[in-house]
C-alpha cells in the first residue's frame, strides 16, 4: 500500500496543474496516469517526422495576467514558447462570401465584423461589456457552484459591482443577446456565432450560456488572444510536469485506476499497472480529473461508493460531443501561399471542419512539408455499436468527405498527401480512456453554466473534481482555472491558502 496526502488521476493539464500547484505547496503528490504519456486531449502523437496534436490545437491563457501566465509565475516557471494567432481563425460559412478573419487587434476585429455583419455593432458592444465583466471575475480565482460558507466567502471576494449588474444574465442564451439588440434576423451572423460557438461550448448560439458565450467569442482579441505553441501542444504538459518533478511530486505513467472506495478518513484507489499487477493507494485527497461518469464505474453502489443522490444526478448528465480528427502531411507548396494557419469551414455533407495547418519550423513537420488536422464533431453513441465491418466502412466514408473539403478548399489532389489517417471516437476511448472517447466537457448552456454547474467540491469529503465539465468549462485554459478552484478549497481544508500571482 502507498500512502500519500493527494492523489491526482489523470494527467492531461488540469490533472498536471493541480499536481504542479500542491507539489509547490508542499504537499506529497502522486499522480496517476493510464497512458504511457501525460497530456491527455492537448497530448501529442508522432508518425514518422511528423508530430500530430491529438486534440488541441491553440492555447488560450498566455497573455499576461491570463491563467497559464499566472500558474507558471506562481511556479516560477517560464512559459512554453509560444507566438500570437493574427488572424486566431479564418471562417468560411460555404455561402460564396468572403471569409471572415478573426483579427487579434480589437480595431481591426471592429472593422471586420461590420463589414460582414452590418447593424450587429449593439450585439458586440453587449458582448464585450458581458466579457470585461467575466474576466475581472475570473481573474480572482471564484469558487463556483458555491457549496458551503467557505465558497461563499471567496465568491463574494471575487465579485464586483459591475459582475452583479451583468449577473441578470446567467439564465440567458447567447440567442437571447442577439435578441435584445435586434440582431435576431441577421442569418448570416447567426451561422457564424453558432459555428464558433460549437467549437467551446458544443452548442449553438440558442444552447450556449450568454456570460459564457461572450466571453469565448472575444478569446482571440488583445488584451486576451490564442497563441499557437513552438513544438507541440506537449510543451505546455512538458512544463507543467516539469514544475511537478521539481518540487517532490511522483509521476506513475501506464497506472490506471480501476477502483475508488472511501474507508474511515481516507481513499483507497485500486491500480492496475502495465504488467497488470494490481496496486493499492492510499490517500487524504483525491483530485479527479477524468470525465465525473467515470465515477459511476470506479465507485461501486455501496456503502462506501457514491451517495445515491450524487449517482443519480451523475447518470443524468448530457453526454459530451465525440469528434472525428483527421491527420495528414502535404508539401507546404500545395498550399495556398497566404493562408491562414487555423481555418473553419462549414462543409454542407459533414457540418462543421476546424482545421489547423502547422508553421514552418515549429517543429510538427520537416522544412518544407506542413501537418494538417482537421476535426468534425460526432455523437459517440453510434460509433460505440458498429460491427467491424460497419466500424471501417464509416470510417472510410467519413475520410473521404474530409479529404474531399480539403482538396477543394486547397485546391490540391488527393495524390499529393504525404500521410493521411483518420481517428474516431473509438480512437479517442482508447488514448484517452474516456467513456466512447468523448472529447469534451458538459455544453455551457444557461442551465448548466457557473453557479448551475457540476461542482468541484463532492458531496464525499476529501474528493474533489476538476477538468472541463467543471467550472469554466472547456480548453486548456478552462481546465487550468478548474484545476486552480479544486486546489484551492482542498488546501482550505487543512487552513492554508492558495492564493496566484495577480
Amino acid at each position: 500500500m502507498t500512502e500519500k496526502s493527494v492523489i491526482v488521476v489523470g494527467g492531461g493539464i488540469a490533472g498536471l496543474t493541480a499536481s504542479a500547484l500542491l507539489a509547490y505547496e508542499g504537499n506529497e503528490v502522486i499522480l496517476l496516469e493510464a497512458h504511457t504519456q501525460t497530456g491527455g486531449c492537448a497530448g501529442t502523437f508522432s508518425r514518422g517526422p511528423y508530430v500530430f496534436d491529438v486534440g488541441a490545437t491553440q492555447v488560450a491563457g498566455l497573455e499576461n495576467g491570463g491563467i497559464h501566465d499566472r500558474i507558471f509565475r506562481h511556479l516560477n516557471c517560464s512559459k512554453p514558447d509560444a507566438e500570437v494567432l493574427d488572424p486566431a481563425c479564418t471562417v468560411y460559412l460555404g455561402d460564396g462570401q468572403e471569409p471572415i478573419h478573426l483579427w487579434h487587434d480589437p480595431l481591426k476585429w471592429e472593422v471586420e465584423r461590420n463589414k460582414h455583419f452590418p447593424g450587429s455593432e449593439r450585439f458586440w458592444t453587449l458582448c464585450n461589456q458581458l466579457h470585461r465583466s467575466n474576466w475581472s471575475f475570473a481573474g480572482s480565482d471564484p469558487i463556483l457552484p458555491i457549496q458551503n460558507f467557505w465558497d461563499f466567502k471567496q465568491f463574494l471576494n471575487s465579485t464586483r459591482s459591475m459582475n452583479l449588474l451583468t449577473g441578470i444574465f446567467s439564465m440567458s442564451s447567447i440567442a437571447d443577446l442577439l435578441w435584445l439588440c435586434s440582431c435576431h434576423h441577421d442569418l448570416r451572423l447567426r451561422k457564424f456565432l453558432d459555428c464558433q460557438l460549437k467549437l467551446y461550448s458544443q452548442g449553438p448560439s440558442d444552447q450556449t450560456a450568454a456570460l459564457y458565450g461572450a466571453t469565448v467569442l472575444q478569446m482571440a482579441q488583445a488584451p486576451l488572444g490564442l497563441w499557437h505553441l513552438q513544438g507541440s501542444m506537449q510543451k505546455l504538459s512538458d512544463q507543467l510536469l516539469s514544475c511537478f518533478l521539481r518540487d517532490g511530486g511522483t509521476l506513475l505513467l501506464n497506472h490506471k485506476v480501476v477502483g475508488l472506495f472511501k474507508t474511515n478518513n481516507a481513499w483507497e484507489l485500486e491500480v492496475t499497472a502495465q504488467k497488470k499487477l494490481p496496486l493499492n493507494f492510499r490517500a487524504k485527497s483525491v483530485v479527479f480529473t477524468l470525465p465525473p461518469q467515470s465515477l459511476l464505474e470506479l465507485m461501486p453502489n455501496t456503502c462506501s461508493g457514491l451517495p445515491k443522490d450524487y449517482r443519480n444526478r451523475l447518470e443524468k448528465l448530457s453526454q459530451p460531443s465525440g469528434a472525428i480528427v483527421f491527420f495528414g502531411a502535404i508539401i507546404r507548396s500545395h498550399l495556398p501561399l497566404h493562408c491562414s494557419g487555423h481555418l473553419q469551414l462549414l462543409v454542407e455533407e459533414i457540418g462543421s471542419m476546424f482545421t489547423s495547418i502547422s508553421f514552418e519550423g515549429d517543429g510538427r513537420a520537416p522544412i518544407g512539408q506542413a501537418t494538417v488536422i482537421a476535426s468534425i464533431f460526432t455523437d459517440v453513441t453510434s460509433w460505440s455499436t458498429y460491427t467491424p465491418a460497419e466500424y471501417r466502412r464509416h470510417k472510410n466514408m467519413i475520410l473521404e468527405k474530409i479529404l474531399k473539403a480539403l482538396n477543394a478548399q486547397f485546391a490540391i489532389e488527393s495524390n499529393q498527401w504525404l500521410h493521411k489517417e483518420l481517428a474516431t471516437p473509438r480512437s479517442f476511448a482508447r488514448w484517452t480512456g474516456r467513456p466512447q472517447g468523448i472529447v469534451g466537457g458538459l455544453g455551457q448552456t444557461p442551465t448548466t453554466f457557473g453557479p448551475f454547474g457540476l461542482p468541484s467540491r463532492t458531496p464525499m469529503k476529501g474528493l474533489w473534481l476538476c477538468g472541463d465539465s467543471i467550472y469554466p468549462g472547456e480548453g486548456t485554459a478552462g481546465v487550468t482555472q478548474s484545476a486552480v478552484m479544486a486546489c484551492r478549497q482542498l488546501m482550505s481544508e487543512d487552513g492554508k491558502e492558495l492564493n496566484l500571482t495577480k
